[in-house]
């Protein structure tokens, strides 16, 4: 009897202690809004994937080049345990329906304090996150459409403040779908314009006279912390993925929406490496998009494209905030109108942040630090 029980596999054992207090299951409970599960599984995983893909499919040719063809293994490795962690995070929301976020499963394991650092630390970078996207959007389009300051009911503003109120402005009824079935829709908007990135590139090297006539080197041992960061940096979506599995009609099938999304998307990120690195060499920038020659409209095509994924994204990375904030009202405020209120709040002050931030390395360059 030993011996058999020595055989069963560890993924028999409990992530978390066996609830058997009733108030401590109120008590999670009572964090939480009801909110309707109706998402498919397709659907499910186009949310997912414009959560995972994005920004990142940019800086992973400057990560290959700083570490060298083999660091190209650790982004396999980083997926991986990504992946692996995202099925840990479903073992535990299966174990119990009252857990609906990390929170709630720091909760479980660290009491409140364990559940109020791990909402701080969370909440705290989806949010600056969030105004990142919008520091981005004002960066580049303020590189692509340059404005000069320009005077409104007597105040002067910077042509560059100005863009980034206006894609606040665009972003805002985005977040106001409280159906993630609907968000996906704004997802599909991400995921073709990563695969879309991928094509333009490819179209430049292939086509447009750049070619894949660099070699690079095996492995740069002092650029690893860089592309490790880098890589790691690809896969920071998991505090969306409570959210994505509590919004799907069948929750049993969110291991194939982890496979599917972190399959496609490491595919899509070691491909974009590998092109862009064949193109630049060491010399390929931060941003792949910045090596590109202006002259050629496939080079267009992929730095406009590039302003397409922030907007898809703020939507998804604020949904965990915005709903955190719900669960504070009492049940009879908790409706429409104070949802869209809430969000329009939430947005007007990551825009805020984000005026505030002359750039986007300077938010990024204090977040570490944070």
């Amino acid at each position: 009897m030993s011996e058999e029980l020595s055989c069963k596999s560890s993924l028999d054992v409990p992530l978390l202690p066996q609830w058997n207090h009733h108030e401590e299951k109120a008590n999670i409970a009572s964090h939480h809004s009801t909110k309707n599960t109706t998402v498919s599984l397709f659907r499910t995983c186009l949310n997912g994937l414009n959560a995972i893909s994005g920004v990142g499919i940019l800086s992973v040719p400057y990560a290959l080049a700083s570490g060298g063809w083999l660091s190209l293994g650790l982004l396999f490795a980083i997926a991986t345990a990504a992946f692996y962690t995202g099925t840990l995070m479903k073992r535990c929301m299966d174990k119990n329906s009252n857990i609906k976020t990390y929170p709630d499963i720091g909760e479980l394991a660290f009491g409140k304090t364990g559940r109020l650092i791990i909402s701080v630390s969370m909440y705290m970078e989806l949010y600056l996150v969030s105004a990142g996207f919008l520091i981005l959007e004002g960066d580049n389009l303020s590189n692509l459409f340059p404005i000069g300051e320009i005077q409104i009911a007597g105040l002067a503003i910077g042509g560059k403040q100005l863009l980034v109120i206006l894609v606040t402005f665009i972003i805002l009824p985005t977040v106001w779908l409280d159906n993630l079935s609907m968000l996906s829709y704004v997802s599909a908007s991400g995921v073709f314009a990563s695969a879309f990135i991928i094509l333009s590139i490819s179209w430049t090297a292939t086509f447009d006279g750049v070619g894949f006539h660099q070699k690079g080197t095996l492995v740069n041992w002092n650029g690893i912390p860089t592309a490790v960061s880098l890589y790691a940096f690809c896969y920071c979506a998991h505090p969306v993925f409570p959210t994505l599995y509590n919004s799907m009609t069948n929750k049993h099938q969110f291991s194939y929406v982890l496979f599917a999304c972190f399959l496609l998307t490491t595919v899509g990120y070691a491909s974009m490496a590998i092109i862009g690195y064949l193109m630049y060499g060491s010399h390929v920038e931060s941003q792949v998009t910045l090596n590109l020659p202006l002259d050629k409209v496939s080079s267009k095509l992929a730095i406009y494209t590039t302003l397409v994924n922030p907007i898809s994204k703020f939507a998804l990375m604020v949904t965990p905030i915005t709903d955190a904030l719900k669960d504070l009202l009492p049940s009879t405020y908790r409706n429409r109108v104070t949802s869209i209120l809430g969000s329009t709040v939430l947005v007007m002050s990551t825009a805020i942040v984000a005026l505030t931030v002359p750039f986007f390395g300077d938010l990024m360059s204090w977040l570490e630090h944070f």
